[in-house]
């Protein structure tokens, strides 16, 4: 099985340059005038604020160039859920991207989903990530009411993911494969990403704290250090784990989460599609992105061992100090215990 490339886009223009770097699927987030003007310019119909296109005649243009490129676009309408009054505008959003041409809707909601699925729209409908599915029970449940994919959330072990795939053999799967990761359960978030100059994620916890004892009595010394040594590593995992800063390389590849190493076993696995993350990205971020993925995906196809491959995806970034952290790791289980993952045909 040849693992596919699934690339952010958050522009018209970046359609022609991902495919070219090597994309087999894209997905976007539309957010039109009127849902602004009906529930509010802060109000999530994708949990993205930044890197929408902001029409349906831009998606309309996305979706034209992709197929004649011979690639899938993939709608995202995954926030964590919605009311009443907006499950019904999105109906009529469902049938305009229908008429568009949307092969796939990313889905959060589980009664937006049965409700896309009772009407048959000819897009197939995904379930994100942000629906915790960690089981086999959870992928039949999203399958039954609709899903053909389902997208597997952050921080899965492989030998989890080996169980699932192999137990759901006629569902799709989709794993994250690089840039930032959650620093928690992303299905259990109720918040939103908010620009930088508003403060940017909520989770990166910009604060500052000042610790007292209960009992009022002084910190000793020892506590003391304590506290401060475990604040510095909270802010070093936090680090890592939003792209390391959200530096790149001099060439623009980007440092920070990824999977890598792992792509060999994610492909014996059987999992289907690959995710990059960050829609809201600059195009050569996201383009280096999707050329790291498919030169080892090129490895792969042309047999290569996982040693050999494992070797060629650390060195990519010449930086081998952040694989060797542990904490940029999608699938740290694999970093630990390289090939032991047991793959069920």
């Amino acid at each position: 099985m040849t693992l596919k490339i699934v690339a952010p886009l958050g522009k018209v223009d970046d359609v022609a340059p991902l495919v070219r770097a090597g994309a087999d699927e894209v997905y976007c987030g539309l957010v039109p005038p009127d849902w602004s003007a009906t529930f509010g310019a802060w109000t999530a119909i994708n949990r993205r604020n930044a890197g929408n296109l902001a029409s349906y005649e831009e998606l309309d243009t996305v979706t034209k160039q992709a197929h004649a490129l011979g690639k899938t676009v993939t709608l995202t309408l995954n926030a964590s859920h919605y009311s009443e009054s907006q499950s019904k505008y999105l109906l009529d959003f469902a049938g305009r991207i229908s008429g568009i041409g949307v092969d796939a809707v990313l889905v959060s909601d589980s009664g937006l989903i049965v409700m896309l699925a009772e009407r048959r729209f000819p897009f197939k409908i995904f379930a994100s990530s942000l629906c915790a599915c960690r089981n086999s029970s959870a992928a039949r449940f999203y399958q039954d009411i609709g899903g053909s994919r389902v997208i597997l959330p952050r921080d899965m072990s492989l030998e989890e993911i080996n169980g699932i795939v192999s137990a759901v053999p006629e569902v799709e799967f989709e794993t994250f494969i690089m840039n930032e990761g959650c620093l928690f359960e992303e299905g259990l978030c109720h918040t939103t990403h908010l620009p930088n100059n508003e403060g940017g994620a909520f989770c990166l916890d910009n604060y500052r704290v000042e610790y007292r004892r209960h009992d009022g009595e002084p910190l000793p010394e020892t506590e003391r250090r304590a506290i401060e040594q475990n604040e510095r590593d909270y802010r070093e995992w936090t680090w890592y784990r939003f792209g390391c800063g959200f530096t790149v390389t001099e060439e623009g590849a980007p440092h920070g989460p990824c999977g890598l190493c792992a792509m060999p076993t994610l492909d014996e696995i059987g999992v289907t599609a690959l995710k990059i993350v960050g829609r809201e990205a600059g195009l050569l971020r996201k383009v280096r992105s999707v050329q790291m993925i498919k030169a080892v995906r090129d490895m792969i196809d042309a047999g290569k061992s996982a040693a050999e491959i494992r070797g060629f995806a650390q060195g990519l970034r010449r930086r081998e100090q952040l694989c060797e952290s542990g904490y940029m790791c999608y699938f740290p289980d694999f970093i630990a215990h390289p090939g032991k993952v047991a793959c069920h045909a």
